[in-house]
């Protein structure tokens, strides 16, 4: 069965996402996914010109798309925690279903619980009696441990290592590179810096960097980015 699919995010993270949709698609007897397009408030001139490259449709903006009410089903490939959580409100109060989207080449062990809108990209390893919860984002080569969860809205970036027995609360963000140490967590809203690593618990709502892993006094302007 063939299943109508609207991309959120024109960026690298929606473009890798494609990337797994296709590499899904090309699977035996899998889910088909058709990709009617994607969807962007912001695009940069350059992203369009990405898109345009592999001869996927802009939709346009996201309000404008749900005023039309078109049906599909929505994968969220929107980097930000914060912003994925916000769009996930919207387009669930529009009744719209999400899709969880997992690229061949991840490996998943026993016993592992996507929760809906996962993005699971290339690379990535799940060990066993892991779950994850809506909308979380496993980048490329990311490495999940055995008996972890992570709570909705959660990145975890390129190369980041969550070890086994973590908590990773909703919205935060594991940098790219980073190690997060076995039965550790890492509280709601909370950053770990890329090519950190993480040592003790960590509070919500904070900046992690360095080794061992500390909380950040650098001025804002100085903080981690988090981008779509």
């Amino acid at each position: 069965m063939t299943t109508d699919l609207v991309v959120v995010g024109a960026g690298g993270f929606g473009r890798e996402t494609l990337d797994a949709v296709q590499a899904a698609n090309a699977v035996p007897g899998g889910r088909s996914w058709r990709v009617l397009g994607v969807l962007d408030d912001a695009p940069s001139p350059a992203n369009l010109s990405r898109l345009a490259d592999r001869e996927v449709p802009y939709l346009g903006r996201v309000g404008d798309w749900l005023d039309r009410r078109d049906s599909a089903h929505v994968v969220l490939a929107v980097g930000s925690p914060a912003a994925r959580a916000m769009l996930a409100s919207r387009f669930g109060a529009a009744g719209l279903t999400p899709a969880t989207v997992v690229h061949p080449r991840a490996t998943l062990g026993s016993l592992v619980e996507l929760g809906p809108g996962s993005v699971i990209c290339a690379g990535v390893q799940v060990s066993t009696n892991v779950r994850l919860g809506s909308y979380v984002h496993l980048n490329p080569g990311a490495v999940i441990g055995h008996d972890t969860v992570l709570e909705d809205f959660v990145s975890v970036n390129p190369g980041a290592v969550v070890s086994g027995e973590c908590r990773i609360g909703a919205r935060a963000l594991i940098g790219a590179g980073s190690v997060v140490l076995q039965r550790l967590s890492v509280g709601a809203a909370s950053t770990v810096g890329a090519a950190a690593c993480v040592t003790r618990p960590v509070d919500a709502g904070v900046v992690v960097i360095g080794v061992p892993a500390r909380v950040s006094q650098l001025p804002a302007a100085y903080q981690p980015r988090v981008t779509t």
